[in-house]
């Protein structure tokens, strides 16, 4: 039995290493700020397509920042390993700066980057510091789903010195800039992220001085320890068994199946994607990576979701799919516009999960971000470009959430992967565009007790009154979320011009000179029984514009007017 004082010593102990796993928090969180704030691209400044981490010797993800996306974070918590495969930590020297856009080794496709920097505590080096952006763009096709292998997708870069001893490797940089159509940008990414990492480095080293650390292999032990504890003790905290679902979404030249089997145990849970449809010809395909990335975030969000995110907490959720799905794509596939497919899987997950805590998910929802590449110049549009202004942009835009347990869906915002709309006065400022629209989507959130999140309707065109290219990545436009216990389907996706052409969701297409794009996204799914929903619920979405007068009547049983007046006795003859 423990004496009084050695009682209190290890408490005093374990507060200590509380206090510093607190501090690597607020380190990596500096270090994806320092990103945000020396970042060239808009989705990187704006959007926060990003992640940023800590590592220890052995390549394990202590801390994440709170910025950033699971697809990002998740992913790189394996790369790191394979960046230390082939350059060994003990072959690193001060100054050193690794890169790599390998979609297999990295975050799923060539646009992000992953960038890693060695820390060095008098000459010795101590821990990792790894940060990934999406660039704008990186040369081939263009950002898009149209790349039959992923050679015509970009520059792809194997892992490499960004910097050696200090110094750039200006040989890469002239390499990048030749072969990507806007070269400032990219570039200016790159130096980003080596700074980023720099002052990760930095407070790293001050902290461990403050604590008198010559390693952090105690920090190490203790974070990875308690985490994976935590989460095991959350998931045998569930019911014992095998959970299955399947959701079927657009692809690309036919239907795609996505098939789980969630098996929950003692030893943490499996996640089989067994079932799932092979891979497409186009590039949708989905690397292993970012696969797990976003299956163990999907069950992240119900189970343990207290607890800090690392290698620790990563170690109970197995994932796999079988080679040649769309989920554990082989190289050459495409895989540029892998989002479309991958971000559809914490619906799957939730899908399990809701037979295991039967009333404990939300429904499901647009999930897949709508982003589009909107391009000008030679070559990229099928009509002549003219004198008009070159440009080519990726735009964060997204649908509604599925209605949650206890409240309606959240609308327009990006679930799972946390990035934030660009402003329509940054996309103007830094194109030849002009957005005329911008506003929610009237009655695209499924019916229910809780409402589905609704979608937005954007309408754009070319300032110059040039023709211009959108490169279409977007799903839910034929199989829309699904609602969940007995709640609605969201609205489908739609994808037109002012003047009357249907686009297709996925691709690149010409929007003609002095037509206008408009943009329909998806909306959530709903949750429970419509006719539950209060009344002044319902009225309070008319008077929104989220729900029209005619669908309050339909879905929902209210009788009510334009300015959310209720008529009282139609109501109650419509729900009985």
């Amino acid at each position: 039995m423990s004496t009084p004082s050695a009682a209190g010593d290890t408490a005093l102990a374990n507060i200590r290493l509380q206090i510093m796993w607190n501090r690597l928090l607020s380190v990596v969180e500096e270090q994806a700020q320092t990103l945000i704030r020396t970042a060239f691209s808009t989705s990187v400044r704006e959007a926060g397509d990003l992640s940023a981490g800590v590592f220890d010797a052995k390549g394990r993800m202590l801390a994440q920042a709170v910025t950033g996306t699971p697809g990002h974070v998740n992913a790189m918590a394996a790369s790191v390993g394979h960046f230390l495969e082939r350059f060994p930590l003990e072959s690193m020297a001060e100054g050193d700066v690794f890169v790599t856009n390998d979609p297999w080794l990295g975050t799923g496709h060539l646009h992000d980057f992953t960038v890693v920097t060695p820390t060095f505590l008098d000459g010795r080096p101590v821990a990792l510091f790894a940060s990934t952006s999406h660039v704008v763009d990186v040369g081939g096709i263009g950002f898009g789903p149209d790349g039959r292998q992923v050679y015509e997708e970009g520059i792809y870069l194997p892992i490499m010195h960004l910097a050696q001893a200090g110094r750039m490797n200006e040989s890469l940089l002239a390499i990048v800039r030749a072969n990507v159509r806007e070269p400032i940008q990219v570039e200016g990414d790159l130096y980003s992220l080596a700074a980023c990492n720099e002052t990760g480095c930095r407070r790293l080293v001050a902290m461990m001085r403050e604590f008198g650390l010559t390693d952090l292999d105690q920090v190490a032990g203790h974070i990875i320890t308690q985490s994976r504890e935590a989460m095991l003790a959350a998931i045998r905290a569930l019911p014992a068994g095998v959970y299955e679902n399947s959701m079927r979404v657009d692809g690309y030249e036919r239907p795609v199946d996505l098939v789980c089997r969630l098996s929950v145990g003692d030893d943490g849970m499996s996640i089989d994607f067994s079932g799932t449809s092979p891979v497409s010809g186009y590039g949708i395909n989905v690397p292993l990576t970012y696969t797990d990335a976003y299956a163990s975030f999907g069950v992240r969000c119900i189970v343990g979701g207290d607890i800090p995110n690392n290698w620790g907490s990563l170690d109970p959720i197995r994932v796999d799919a079988p080679a040649g799905s769309i989920l554990n794509a082989p190289h050459p596939c495409g895989v540029a516009a892998r989002h479309v497919i991958g971000q559809m899987l914490p619906d799957v997950v939730l899908g399990c999960l809701e037979q295991a805590i039967p009333g404990g998910t939300p429904a499901e929802g647009s999930s897949s971000l709508w982003n589009p590449t909107l391009m000008g110049g030679h070559g990229v549009v099928d009509a002549d470009y003219g004198a008009a202004t070159p440009f080519a942009m990726t735009i964060f835009h997204t649908g509604g959430t599925g209605a949650r347990v206890n409240k309606d869906g959240l609308s327009a915002t990006a679930f799972p992967s946390g990035v934030r709309n660009t402003p329509v006065e940054i996309n103007e400022t830094i194109s030849p565009l002009v957005f005329w629209r911008k506003e929610y989507r009237t009655d695209s959130g499924g019916a229910g007790r809780h409402r589905g999140g609704t979608g937005q309707v954007m309408e754009i065109s070319h300032r110059e009154n040039a023709p211009f290219s959108v490169g279409a990545m977007f799903d839910r436009c034929a199989h829309p979320a699904r609602g969940r216990q007995d709640g609605g389907p969201g609205g489908k996706g739609n994808v037109r011009t002012q003047g009357g052409l249907t686009l297709r969701p996925k691709g690149r297409q010409t929007v003609p000179a002095g037509d206008c794009l408009v943009l329909e996204t998806p909306g959530g799914g709903g949750l429970g029984d419509a006719s539950a929903r209060p009344v002044a619920a319902v009225a309070e979405d008319v008077r929104n514009g989220i729900v029209s007068p005619q669908a309050a009547r339909d879905a929902y049983g209210v009788v009510v007017d334009v300015r959310g007046t209720v008529d009282e006795a139609a109501t109650k003859a419509l729900r009985g």
